[in-house]
């Protein structure tokens, strides 16, 4: 009759065996795929792969349960200083504005995500860009366009002029026909017109969703880095201006930029929202025509309006786009006296801001009423304007207006208005002065501490006052209309 066992010696059993659960031991994981047969094979029984199955071991951290098994890298770590920068440099595309907001132009194995409205220039752009590389980088561009034929692209790049030989062009919708078009013509720029468009029989969902769109970017992003090739995806917009699809379509490329401009004006801006290589705040002017897009090296010429004789209600301002300063002017319009709400209509600047400008002057300034006048306020050329160092600029132009008293052409205003009507500092202040003066504004007005004495020496030819509230600025550019 056998002895039962005691508890210790059942415990010491159990013991021994989580001790050896515990230890490391030999197993096999797919390069490929990450499947774990249970013992090494040639091939992998998930996805066929011959050679992948590698072995590794199961001791490691856990996700959802499951052991994540370390093995050899591809490649081992290297020290910062032996590597070389050289393959990550820059490759300029040949429209300056462009290479502007990338930081120089296109990194070979880069993915750019450029997003815009329909119809505000986005494949006019990119033809344009894709011509400038197959010219001068000396390698092949591609142009895989999934919401027009060849012939209706064919035809575009006739207008535009942007024929080359070097220049390819394909309609596809199926990521495996890109990927084909990619080993057959291995392009140095990869243009996709447009993610959206393109599906993969590897994802659930329809094209466009959420699920097919997160799958052809990851595996273009995955090809991009392997074969070095620049890669432009087009990207739709929803109604209220954000990139459509999911948000982790941002996270996988590594720029982003928002192709902005209005249908019924000619000006067109690319603004940079990421960037892994430049500088995200840049802006790049281009101006739409008959002929395509080109780029607007000097754009200030574009917001500003040449006038025989003074005005009264405009005053000009100079705005930050980026790093880049514009200077714009800032028209108002007084109407007639109404009953009840009067309309306060703005075009390209901010309406609450004008509400807040016109309720200190209404309160600030004896001679001024504006609580039953109608008032309409807008930029010159298309541009938008909502930064608060356009605050002086509007407040000077509608005290111009309702006094009918016309500002000096060459005065420029720049600061931000409070509520008690104090004017306060804004940023980047040399800079807008020295670009009002490289295009002949003599009087600059601007908050206290942003004047010659604590913000540098004042641009040669102007004259820069610094202003404490809203109604010392406007006995100032009173006096220098009156000079």
């Amino acid at each position: 009759m056998s002895t039962p066992r005691s508890t210790s010696s059942r415990a010491t059993t159990t013991g021994r065996s989580r001790g050896a659960a515990r230890e490391p031991r030999p197993a096999y994981e797919c390069d490929a795929c990450g499947h774990q047969p249970p013992k090494w094979v040639g091939r992998c029984p998930e996805c066929g792969e011959w050679g992948s199955v590698v072995e590794c071991t199961v001791t490691g951290p856990l996700v959802s349960g499951r052991v994540v098994s370390s093995r050899m890298p591809a490649e081992p770590a290297r020290p910062i200083a032996t590597i070389s920068a050289a393959p990550a440099r820059a490759r300029p595309t040949g429209v300056s504005e462009l290479d502007r907001v990338l930081g120089g132009g296109l990194v070979p194995g880069a993915v750019v995500l450029l997003a815009g409205e329909p119809g505000v220039g986005k494949s006019t752009l990119l033809l344009d860009v894709a011509q400038q590389w197959a010219a001068n980088a000396g390698s092949p561009s591609l142009v895989v366009s999934g919401e027009e034929s060849v012939s209706q692209v064919r035809l575009r790049a006739e207008r535009m002029g942007t024929l080359h030989e070097q220049l390819y062009l394909a309609a596809e919708s199926d990521l495996s026909a890109v990927l084909g078009h990619l080993d057959a013509v291995k392009p140095g720029l990869l243009v996709l017109d447009s993610v959206q468009t393109v599906s993969t029989t590897g994802a659930e969902g329809v094209p466009g969703g959420v699920t097919q769109v997160r799958a052809v970017t990851a595996a273009l992003v995955a090809v991009a880095k392997e074969r070095g090739v620049a890669t432009v995806l087009v990207g739709h917009v929803t109604k209220d201006g954000q990139v459509a699809g999911p948000r982790v379509l941002e996270h996988l490329v590594d720029v982003v930029l928002h192709f902005e401009g209005d249908k019924h004006s000619s000006l067109r801006m690319v603004r940079g929202v990421k960037n892994r290589f430049g500088a995200a705040d840049e802006v790049g002017c281009f101006e739409m025509h008959e002929g395509g897009i080109s780029s607007l090296a000097d754009p200030s010429g574009l917001f500003l309006t040449r006038y025989s004789e003074p005005v009264p209600g405009t005053c000009v301002t100079v705005a930050m786009e980026g790093r880049r300063a514009l200077v714009t002017e800032v028209q108002a319009l007084i109407g007639a006296t109404v009953a009840g709400s009067p309309r306060r209509t703005v075009s390209g600047l901010d309406g609450a801001r004008l509400a807040m400008v016109l309720a200190v002057l209404q309160r600030r300034t004896e001679r001024l009423t504006l609580h039953d006048r109608e008032v309409f306020a807008a930029t010159v050329g298309g541009i938008r304007v909502v930064e608060p160092a356009a605050d002086l600029a509007v407040a000077l132009a509608v005290a111009s207006g309702g006094l009918n008293l016309a500002i000096a052409p060459h005065l420029v205003a720049i600061g931000e208005v409070g509520l008690t009507g104090e004017v306060r500092r804004v940023g980047a202040v040399p800079r807008r002065l020295a670009e009002a003066a490289r295009l002949g504004f003599r009087l600059a007005l601007v908050p206290p501490g942003c004047g010659p004495g604590s913000s540098g020496v004042a641009p040669e030819n102007m004259r820069v006052i610094e202003v404490t509230d809203v109604r010392g600025a406007l006995q100032a550019a009173a006096r220098a209309s009156a000079e």
